[in-house]
């Protein structure tokens, strides 16, 4: 018998019978992108459902973050995590900006207030965290730096798609928030991303550049990029927006099993979003200690063995990459925190259709150890 190969995420696709319509119709309008009628709905619907009023979609993240950067027209160092993806600091090279590493809180896994203080310099102009795993930043600490300093604050939210935090939507805190709608992220549109944003001045920038910097058809204010969302990815987008609610809700509930079936497991420490938190369960990252039977790589190894695609998210550290490593900051005794959390992290499979005997199958191997 063939065993069921379970990734750490997959889309969660509706039926294709649901998405006809939506196909029907962009061929019926045949607007197929530039601000299209599912584009101005997808944006208004996401605003409305996020509780903010300006938000621009985009393509993917990774074009959303270089976006952001030159909205702001940051320039010279950027504070930011060793520990995520490397779209957070490749945004900062492609805008000529130089990235300076800071360490994490090894509760969080996110940029650590404490130290981002010691790192400023005269050329600093900004900060870009990371809600790693949608685990809320410290939004408070990291504000009031940037307010002592002058700093700007932009927020890589990717993985934070309808986390509340104190009550309200967590994209609320920076001066701007950037979501991706990967393929594998809570909410997809295959690929995709938005930028939350706080005033229609900036969104009207924002709307610019995204499109070569044309302000009208003879009129071009800036040198923009091709960043756009087309029809497809929004008509999907809107049709995923009626089913996101349920989706997180299964995320909880797969949450909760895991929990209980790993409580008793010595040496897997399971991670716990700040208080206050109405969490997506985006991801199940859980930290391999030393008292655990077998390293991190072996398990890791294991679980692959097991048709089990279990991910180090994030290793190796974005400081650790060739482009990056011999930056200053990026020396490791630097980054002691990062640099521990990324030999112990594993994220474990969780996605809407992940059903209860594949995940007991996943906790099954680690308990059997």
């Amino acid at each position: 018998m063939t065993r069921k190969v379970l990734p750490v995420t997959r889309p969660d696709l509706p039926p294709l019978e649901e998405f006809i319509p939506y196909l029907e119709q962009i061929w019926e309008n045949k607007w197929l992108t530039n601000n299209g009628p599912f584009h101005v709905q997808l944006e208004q619907a996401l605003g409305k459902y996020f509780g903010v009023d300006h938000l621009a979609l985009f393509a993917n993240g990774t074009l959303a973050l270089i976006t952001a950067l030159q909205t702001l027209r940051i320039s010279g160092e950027v504070i930011t995590t060793p520990y995520s993806f490397v779209a957070t600091s490749h945004s900062l090279l492609w805008n000529d900006m130089q990235p300076v590493f800071v360490d994490i809180d090894p509760l969080t896994m996110n940029l650590d207030p404490r130290r981002i203080e010691a790192a400023i310099t005269p050329r600093t102009t900004a900060i870009m965290p990371v809600h790693c795993y949608g685990y809320p930043c410290d939004v408070d600490g990291i504000q009031r730096i940037a307010d002592t300093y002058g700093l700007r604050v932009i927020y890589d939210a990717a993985h934070a798609f309808g986390v509340r935090y104190r009550n309200e939507s967590l994209l609320r805190h920076g001066d701007l928030s950037i979501l991706s709608f990967h393929a594998t992220k809570v909410f997809n549109t295959f690929e995709g991303g938005a930028i939350v944003c706080p005033d229609a001045k900036t969104k009207q920038r924002i709307d610019y550049l995204k499109n070569f910097g044309f302000a009208d058809e003879v009129t071009v204010m800036a040198p923009g990029i091709n960043g756009k969302m087309n029809e497809f990815q929004a008509a999907l987008g809107m049709l995923q927006l009626t089913r996101v609610e349920h989706a997180i809700a299964k995320r909880r509930e797969l949450d909760r099993a895991y929990r209980e079936g790993l409580a008793g497991v010595r040496g897997i420490t399971l991670l716990q979003p700040p208080a206050a938190t109405e969490h997506n369960c985006a991801y199940f990252p859980v930290l391999v200690e030393s008292e655990f039977p077998i390293s991190r790589d072996d398990l890791y190894a294991r679980m692959r063995q097991a048709d089990i695609l279990a991910r180090r998210y994030f290793f190796p550290l974005i400081s650790d990459m060739p482009m990056y490593r011999g930056l200053p900051s990026a020396n490791p005794s630097n980054l002691p925190n990062a640099q521990s959390v990324s030999r112990r992290i594993l994220c474990l499979p969780i996605y809407p259709s992940l059903d209860v005997a594949d995940l007991e199958r996943v906790i099954d191997v680690i308990a059997g150890i």
